[in-house]
């Protein structure tokens, strides 16, 4: 069974016959989370650094947003028995995609907002596939806690 989290979206699950997928990860940032002791899983798709910039929209869509969706993510996983120390943790996305020229630079600052967050929680992050300029595809197999990740034009592959 496969659970697809859309744009400024998170799914989170301990059912071992499901995966979660997040699709086009262009300059929006994919957090993948997962505790192997009791086999609990995350994805947030994240558009944007600073929820501050838009508050309506921020109460209304708290995922868009790295510093209300993080947060949410792993109260949501430690509310099903994960725990911070245990967990795996798998970023990709953040690229440059509509914006060649760098003007805005969304992807990396995207990036650099989970950055300062985790540096402030002491949270590493295991695996990552940040920058460039290609959309990406991740997904998590809860049984396993097995990610793969599929690049714009490759195939999908288990890191």
């Amino acid at each position: 069974m496969k659970q697809i989290v859309g744009v400024a979206d998170m799914k989170v699950s301990n059912n071992p016959k499901e995966s979660i997928i997040t699709y086009s990860l262009g300059s929006c940032i994919g957090l993948v989370i997962y505790d192997p002791a009791v086999k609990v899983g995350g994805i947030l798709h994240y558009m944007l650094p600073e929820s501050s910039i838009d508050k309506t929209k921020a109460t209304a869509r708290p995922y868009m947003f790295a510093d209300s969706g993080i947060p949410r993510l792993f109260k949501t996983a430690y509310n099903l028995g994960a725990a911070k120390q245990r967990m795996t943790i798998y970023v990709a996305g953040g690229a440059e995609i509509l914006d060649q020229a760098g003007f805005f630079n969304i992807g990396k600052r995207n990036y650099m907002a989970l950055k300062k967050m985790f540096f402030k929680n002491n949270v590493i992050i295991n695996k990552q596939d940040v920058g460039g300029n290609t959309n990406r595809t991740v997904r998590i197999e809860i049984a396993t806690g097995d990610i793969y990740v599929k690049t714009s034009g490759a195939k999908e592959v288990r890191i």
